[in-house]
């Protein structure tokens, strides 16, 4: 198989950041989902405002990994200055971030796991063509996040 241009250039996704506004009640929620918290800090200083744009940020970061280590998450709650929108219940034909889709092996399992900590499914589970069973649910904070089930062939 020929390697694509992508992974010739070296090209691997490092993480999906949210920002939160409860960051414990975050990590609490994508814990229960299967992730793993690898480290919690405050950043700051000229340096990280000249990253974002976002000059004299004071921000707590949660960096969380996927059990098979290849995807993290990226959790952050600003300190200063205070958040100037909010798009966590936007629907899901608006522009932008929209939601992270997770693999899941049993997604009836992972629901019940996750309701009793605020997860609604937005609509319905659905069948895809006998391929998967999917949703969409709400997390913490209204996050849209996407569950899918490969079904067996």
């Amino acid at each position: 198989m020929e390697m694509s241009e992508a992974n010739r250039q070296g090209l691997t996704m490092h993480n999906v950041g949210i920002v939160v506004e409860s960051l414990d009640g975050a990590i609490t929620f994508f814990e229960a989902l299967g992730l793993t918290l690898e480290g919690r800090t405050v950043v700051e200083g000229d340096w990280s405002g000249r990253v974002t744009g976002v000059h004299g940020q004071r921000v707590e970061v949660a960096m969380l990994v996927t059990p098979d280590g290849h995807s993290r998450l990226e959790l952050s709650t600003f300190l200063a200055p205070a958040t100037v929108g909010d798009h966590r219940m936007a629907p899901v034909n608006s522009l932008g971030y929209l939601r992270v889709m997770f693999a899941v092996q049993d997604l009836d399992g992972v629901l019940a796991r996750l309701a009793p900590l605020g997860a609604t499914v937005v609509d319905d589970v659905v069948n895809f063509e006998d391929i998967y069973r999917l949703c969409y649910i709400r997390g913490p904070e209204g996050i849209l996040i996407g569950l899918a089930e490969e079904l067996s062939r």
